[in-house]
């Protein structure tokens, strides 16, 4: 009798363990699909459609962190354009300002301009190659006839990505202005008589009052370096012998004359220009840039 209340409460035992082991292996997530089968060798469709869409993302997020930053890129370069529009346009008020007295436009002037306006903090944290010190103006230019000026501001602009080895962009940006100097073309004699420009010692006339030959293109540049510099016509330049008395820091030039002068009054920086009605003009030829 003993022995079978042991052997029936050994198999109760049995049957306890094998419950639990049951239920511990019903508990337990098994996939529904297997990943990869070892007697076929072949994936499954779900981890195909994960690993594109990994590769997908991977080749996503470069390209929409690319259009990013090209978009930051345009949005940069049109605000420094911008600015420096409105550096010149505060240079060039004060150029044409200070023009009515000197009709000679200083570049370095311009560049403080425009780098004022913008701000020296700002230019730094910039793209511009160089920051502050990465706006030139010296192509700004000015007739002391007409008051007429250029105001020219050449700058270069850092591609954010050197890791392709894209050289900077160079931008330019340009204004016109005109002196406070009172100048006005008006005609006079009769109607159907052309009004024409001439000059006490020249040998032609001019159509047009900007000719080249009748605006003297000044420049200053030191006087250190004047024997290396030629005019247009290859010919050196020569003390002037009205204004040039001793030694100087900078002297002043054109670009069809050979003497270079300390000052800006002097006789042979001046040019007297004449309109005269077309019917006047005896013994003068047209000029070959205008008079056609």
């Amino acid at each position: 009798m003993s022995f079978r209340i042991l052997r029936h409460s050994s198999n109760k035992k049995l049957k306890i363990k094998e419950r639990r082991r049951i239920r511990t292996m019903n508990s337990k997530i098994l996939p529904l699909e297997p990943i990869y089968s070892v007697l076929t060798g072949r994936t499954s469709a779900s981890a195909s459609k994960k690993g594109s869409v990994t590769v997908e993302a991977a080749m996503a997020v470069p390209l929409f962190f690319l259009a990013i930053v090209s978009l930051l890129y345009l949005m940069e370069t049109m605000a420094i354009q911008a600015s420096v529009r409105c550096g010149l346009q505060a240079g060039g008020k004060r150029a044409a300002d200070e023009a009515s007295s000197t009709a000679v436009i200083m570049p370095y002037r311009i560049e403080s301009d425009v780098v004022n306006s913008i701000g020296q903090d700002r230019l730094e944290r910039s793209i511009v190659s160089g920051g502050s010190g990465g706006i030139h103006c010296d192509k700004s230019r000015m007739s002391p006839r007409t008051g007429i000026g250029e105001l020219v501001a050449s700058y270069e602009i850092r591609v954010p990505l050197p890791v392709f080895g894209i050289p900077p962009a160079k931008h330019e940006e340009k204004l016109r202005i005109k002196a406070w100097t009172g100048y006005e073309k008006q005609g006079f004699g009769r109607e159907d008589d052309d009004t024409v420009y001439v000059t006490e010692t020249g040998l032609v006339y001019h159509r047009d009052y900007h000719c080249t030959h009748l605006e003297l293109s000044i420049h200053m540049v030191p006087q250190s370096e004047i024997e290396a510099l030629r005019n247009e016509g290859g010919g050196k330049y020569h003390p002037c012998e009205h204004c040039m008395k001793g030694t100087v820091g900078g002297v002043y030039i054109t670009d069809t004359g050979d003497r270079y002068h300390s000052s800006l009054s002097c006789s042979g920086l001046k040019r007297t220009v004449y309109a005269v009605p077309l019917s006047e003009v005896i013994g003068k030829g047209a000029c070959s840039r205008c008079g056609k």
